[in-house]
């Protein structure tokens, strides 16, 4: 009762998720760790008895000090968990594949596959100290610490860092990615129900890593339609000088509309030359493979 008391606090979040892909990666969960305990519990319940029947008041107990080896007892103490992981492998395997985050997921939901005229909403995802920076690119606007999505919709996140490494995470919604200066890693999900879903970094990146949360919002199609509206009328202009502002460290940064987005922001701060005294990462290695072809040429 106790333990039932204490686990009511709990947020069951990651077991009872919103999205079918972290649906279909709770149930891996459930799965693997049932496969598990069909080894362990007959494990600890052995242990438990041959503590009690072996102890040394048991004078019925039979001492055999001299034994040493049983093949038919090999046999079961081996075979059992070779074929768990066996089991396990060969879905780890599959599992892998499908739920691959930088592939397109197959299906909305079980037995719902996704419209064949459907195109993701793009999401490019941008890990500040200590805040995250979303872009619309389909519809020019962006937001700090809030986003939105309709529901039933493929979710096409596009994620890079402006400063230390940091991990996206929305356990409602698909696993954890993690977020680097310079590179691109991607996530693809949906979410089934309305609500409003948390999502935080979960990796430590410094002293105002605790308030590196925001909401994600699922909507249907006008409630989506209304809060792209909203940002898009209420919030400011987003640039490269604006951005060099908004990526300086503070905590707990509030909610940010903003209405405009300048075209290749993403692009620059992927390629961390927002800062229009820095050549862009993707020119640098243009000219570097130039350089190499030409270099190649005149060895020939």
């Amino acid at each position: 009762m106790i333990g039932m008391f204490t686990l009511s606090g709990c947020d069951w979040v990651v077991m009872n998720p919103s999205g079918d892909v972290a649906k279909q990666e709770a149930w891996l969960i459930w799965l693997s760790t049932f496969l598990m305990l069909l080894i362990i519990v007959p494990v600890i319940g052995l242990t438990i008895w041959f503590a009690w029947h072996y102890r040394s008041s048991n004078k019925e107990a039979n001492y055999e000090p001299e034994w040493d080896h049983s093949a038919s007892l090999e046999m079961i103490i081996w075979s059992a968990p070779l074929a768990i992981i066996m089991v396990l492998s060969g879905i780890t395997f599959v599992a892998t594949h499908r739920l691959d985050p930088y592939s397109e997921i197959r299906r909305i939901a079980p037995d719902v596959p996704v419209p064949e005229d459907s195109t993701p909403l793009v999401i490019e995802a941008v890990a500040l100290d200590w805040k995250w920076l979303f872009l619309y690119p389909e519809e020019g606007i962006a937001t700090v610490n809030e986003i939105a999505a309709p529901v039933d919709r493929q979710i096409k996140f596009k994620i890079t860092s402006g400063s230390v490494m940091n991990s996206f995470y929305i356990p409602a919604l698909a696993g954890q990615i993690y977020a680097m200066a310079g590179m691109e890693t991607k996530l693809h999900a949906v979410i089934n129900e309305e609500g409003t879903y948390k999502g935080f970094s979960a990796n430590y990146s410094g002293h105002g890593f605790s308030g590196m949360h925001f909401q994600f919002h699922g909507m249907d199609d006008a409630g989506y339609e209304a809060w792209v509206n909203k940002v898009r009328t209420s919030g400011g202009p987003l640039n490269g000088p604006g951005f060099l502002e908004l990526e300086k460290k503070t905590t707990n940064h509030p909610v940010t509309y903003y209405g405009q987005v300048e075209d290749e922001l993403y692009h620059d701060i992927l390629n961390l030359c927002v800062d229009p005294q820095k050549t862009c990462m993707d020119e640098l290695m243009r000219q570097d493979a130039e350089k190499m072809n030409m270099d190649s040429h005149q060895g020939h």
